[in-house]
């Protein structure tokens, strides 16, 4: 199905991820991404040793695979809890083929992401138009992945948590201040652009990871993002301000 240019809601990750590559602002933010064929699945294999497998149409984490070249020479891949390993790349794309069916995927550079209490976590970072029409990072959610699992989606088994909590495992009080100060102003630049280029929709969530170098990577761009993960924090302020929003963007 194609999508319309003007389109509320941006369905295809595809369509925003070359959105996003016309930013200067947001490019570098961005994890390499391709479309899903045999060569681009080899390619990015050898490049980066670990990648992850979406949909390029998709919710809740459903369908998306780590894939990984292994020291030894095999190929594995996880998809929920299930582990498989290969001997050869052929029967490795096959067995990847069966999961893909006619589906449209996405190949995307893969981060060894930072971790809490040995679980992978990421952070929702909420951003909508203010009532005086201005762009402004409204909230802040960490999610962190059920035990075995790779994604850290809430509606996938995923931990909801205060994201200073979760940086000050890792971080300075300095270098943490410093860190979601990049993250306000990455979200507030994703959303300027891509509303520019598929004007209509009034809030996006960005989905953005970290590895051990500490910069922020966009895994994902949603512009239908729920808000009532944010009544999980503790500092109900912040939920009220994002669906205060929410509603003044459907009057």
């Amino acid at each position: 199905m194609r999508e319309k240019k003007h389109r509320s809601v941006l369905l295809s990750k595809w369509t925003k991820t070359k959105a996003l590559l016309g930013s200067s602002e947001v490019r570098r933010f961005i994890l390499d991404t391709r479309k899903f064929s045999k060569p681009n699945l080899k390619t990015m294999l050898e490049a980066y040793n670990m990648i992850y497998i979406k949909p390029e149409i998709g919710t809740y984490g459903k369908g998306v695979t780590r894939a990984e070249r292994l020291n030894t020479g095999e190929y594995t891949y996880q998809i929920e809890t299930k582990v498989k390993t290969f001997r050869d790349f052929e029967t490795f794309h096959r067995s990847l083929l069966k999961i893909k069916g006619k589906k449209s995927y996405l190949i995307q550079k893969g981060i060894h992401l930072v971790k809490y209490n040995k679980r992978r976590f990421d952070i929702r970072v909420m951003v909508q138009l203010s009532p005086k029409g201005i762009w402004e990072t409204t909230g802040l959610i960490g999610r962190v992945a059920q035990p075995g699992k790779i994604v850290t989606n809430y509606h996938n088994g995923g931990k909801l948590m205060d994201v200073r909590r979760l940086f000050s495992a890792h971080l300075t009080s300095t270098d943490m201040e410093r860190v979601i100060h990049t993250l306000e102003k990455l979200g507030v630049n994703t959303a300027k652009h891509l509303h520019k280029k598929y004007p209509g929709f009034r809030q996006i969530g960005l989905d953005v990871g970290f590895d051990r170098s500490w910069t922020p990577r966009i895994i994902e761009v949603n512009t239908n993002p729920d808000p009532y993960i944010f009544n999980k924090l503790s500092d109900k302020s912040v939920y009220r301000k994002v669906m205060r929003y929410r509603r003044l963007a459907k009057i």
